[in-house]
């Protein structure tokens, strides 16, 4: 049924021609070039105003196309728009666009692709339902490789509040969606999500703000909490000689509307006996670490220019992030940790001693953890995810 919806061009309304020409007439009209975003945007100051981009743009225009993909998709400019335009959802309209109609060059993107496509393989995935469960923990994909002892804590420490919890080992398949291969992304999407509902989920319980996005939007049918909210809802006994470093606190942009996972984070940060300094962009203001929507690999100069300004604001304090690919990201601009590591062992945290890693061990630890995992608990429901997504043979530039 998932590769009839495929074939019948399923979600069809978000990547067709009259999708992209409704936000474009939208932007044209509402923007009044204020320029205010691209006072905070370097791919803005390089192309110009949302409507100078959204009057410019032409179908046929390759170069259009790809300029589409230099975007950041970090919603910076949506946050600081006093008229409220969503000018990231026109830079994904024309993704889309470009990728339906075999006018993408998703060349450069590959590696980003095969990361996907390996994370929802057979050989990776795992899902794991215990008799009864209707709860499971959804670690993602970057986090279950760099910290793979987090992800077992975690779903241990959950089990106290959840006893039948499960886990799923897979991909949300945000890559795709952000790269606006909206068929595939629905598809693969889709069987999950079928998979998970058929068996008796009902919450799915995410630590990665991407996967909370995408499990929030898109997962009709099962209720999105992210663990942070949970785990801020208890009392965290304050660490034991925890070193006095200045720490501040790096939002994900993906989660730059999500007051509720933002107030958690900071909430654990002090639970831990640790004072931040928030730094000037932070909350719903805070800045792309250079990793969203794929950028860096088509315009590593426009999405290095987020991590230069986020360097600038640090200012020498560790930075404490829950997105993993932030930590990623952000460990070259200085030293940084994942919420975990400072929930779950705060003097290795902030001494800079927590163990993560990085490719290609990340692959090898996820395979490990699914090893454990499989032996962990006499589940009722398993399975390897086996389904694949052939996609339609489309022309494409390059």
């Amino acid at each position: 049924m998932i590769q009839n919806q495929l074939d019948k061009g399923f979600y069809e309304e978000s990547r067709n021609r009259q999708a992209v020409d409704a936000v474009l007439r939208e932007i044209s009209a509402q923007c009044t070039e204020c320029r205010i975003c691209v006072k905070e945007c370097a791919f803005l100051q390089k192309y110009g105003t949302p409507k100078k981009i959204a009057d410019s743009w032409h179908p046929q225009d390759n170069d259009l196309f790809a300029q589409a993909f230099e975007c950041s998709l970090c919603s910076l400019c949506t946050a600081v728009c006093p008229v409220k335009i969503d000018p990231r959802q026109m830079f994904l309209e024309m993704r889309r666009f470009a990728a339906a109609g075999g006018n993408a060059d998703f060349s450069k993107q590959k590696p980003l692709i095969n990361f996907e496509k390996r994370s929802t393989s057979t050989r990776y995935s795992f899902y794991g339902l215990p008799v009864g469960c209707d709860t499971v923990l959804f670690p993602g994909c970057a986090l279950a490789g760099s910290r793979p002892q987090r992800v077992m804590q975690l779903f241990d420490h959950l089990q106290n509040f959840f006893p039948n919890l499960g886990i799923v080992l897979d991909c949300c398949t945000k890559p795709s969606h952000d790269l606006g291969r909206s068929a595939y992304f629905q598809a693969m999407f889709s069987e999950m999500q079928q998979y998970l509902i058929g068996h008796g989920i009902k919450s799915v319980l995410v630590a990665c703000p991407s996967c909370h996005a995408v499990f929030n939007q898109y997962g009709r049918g099962l209720t999105t909490r992210s663990t942070y909210e949970i785990l801020a809802r208890e009392y965290w006994q304050e660490g034991v000689k925890i070193p006095a470093v200045p720490v501040t606190i790096q939002d994900s942009c993906v989660a730059r509307f999500e007051n509720g996972i933002q107030n958690s984070v900071r909430k654990l940060v002090q639970a831990r006996g640790v004072a931040f300094e928030e730094m000037k962009h932070h909350g719903k203001k805070t800045l792309c670490c250079g990793e969203g929507g794929g950028a860096h690999f088509v315009a590593p100069g426009l999405a290095g220019s987020w991590s230069e300004r986020r360097k600038s604001e640090v200012g020498g304090k560790r930075i404490i992030t829950y997105c993993a690919g932030c930590a990623h990201f952000l460990g070259r601009v200085g030293p940084t940790a994942h919420l975990l590591d400072l929930l779950f062992d705060p003097a290795a945290a902030l001494a800079g001693r927590a163990k993560v890693a990085k490719a290609p061990l990340t692959y090898l630890n996820r395979l490990l953890l699914k090893w454990k995992f499989k032996r962990k608990i006499r589940y009722g429901s398993s399975r390897e995810r086996r389904f694949i997504c052939e996609e339609k043979n489309r022309k494409s530039r390059g």
